[in-house]
């Protein structure tokens, strides 16, 4: 893990053996990712990546696995797709002035065994502490393939008490409860935008372990028009995840179906944006 920090914001622990994905997310000396308070789905990859506070799903497959569509061999997608566990080679790192930036690149080999590039750029503001993440994908093969992403931002709801609350227009009433659905865990997806919304914003908190801070997520709503929220107090587990997603809560088949799994050509590209801020 490599430390990433600026003069304000939480201090992040980039993993470089999967993506730069973060690790733990330090508010002060509280780490906010689940750890192992997490689900076990009984792949190894996944589970490294599900105790971090983000880990990314992708570039061909989110959520479960599926079988691969035109195979014969019973070839399936793996859970939450093929990116996590891919290292990431470090570009460029600077951290000076009270700002932090850096830059990877990870080369992909996909369930198809076709390749993906991911170029990666990481930035914390100076002055608010907002970290924002800017991803391009693209497509380095001979084929096209479907591009599926997912952001999971795991929390350790053992942080949480009963003023917690998650917040956005994109919810009903715009407010319900952390501990939301049936026991002990319980997931929804929604459509992102609106009002035509470039970005959307979801609120989690206020979080007394981190002295009252909210947590605030925002993300493009062009290639991420879905959010998809889960928890899971099922012990081990005590978690909850703000998900934006490139798709909505369905199979593949009924997605490609309803046109909904658009080609992404080779040489060509799709970027994908994510900003969180505690205040």
């Amino acid at each position: 893990m490599k430390v990433f920090s600026g003069a304000a914001g939480p201090r992040l622990l980039l993993d470089s053996t999967s993506l730069l994905d973060i690790g733990g997310c330090f508010v002060g000396d509280v780490d906010l990712s689940p750890g192992r308070a997490i689900p076990d789905d009984g792949d190894a990859r996944i589970d490294h990546s599900l105790e971090g506070f983000l880990f990314t799903c992708g570039p061909d497959h989110i959520r479960h696995p599926e079988p691969i569509g035109g195979r014969t061999d019973g070839s399936r997608y793996p859970l939450h797709g093929s990116f996590s566990s891919h290292p990431a080679e470090i570009l460029f790192w600077d951290a000076q002035a009270g700002s932090a930036e850096c830059t990877a690149r990870v080369r992909v080999t996909m369930a198809t065994g076709e390749p993906a590039e991911l170029e990666r750029h990481w930035s914390i503001d100076p002055v608010t502490g907002e970290v924002c993440l800017r991803d391009r994908l693209t497509n380095t093969g001979s084929r096209p393939f479907a591009p599926m992403h997912m952001y999971h931002m795991n929390i350790g709801a053992w942080l949480f008490d009963a003023d917690v609350r998650l917040s956005g227009r994109m919810l009903e009433k715009g407010s319900l409860p952390w501990a939301f659905g049936a026991d002990p865990g319980s997931v929804f997806c929604v459509p992102a935008r609106v009002d035509g919304e470039a970005w959307a914003e979801v609120a989690l908190g206020p979080i007394a372990a981190i002295g009252g801070l909210t947590l605030h997520v925002k993300f493009r709503t062009d290639t991420l028009p879905y959010l998809q929220v889960w928890r899971n107090q099922k012990a081990p587990a005590h978690v909850l995840g703000i998900e934006p997603v490139s798709h909505r809560l369905a199979h593949r088949d009924e997605l490609a179906r309803s046109g909904e799994l658009a080609s992404l050509k080779p040489g060509e590209s799709i970027e994908y944006g994510l900003n969180f801020l505690f205040a």
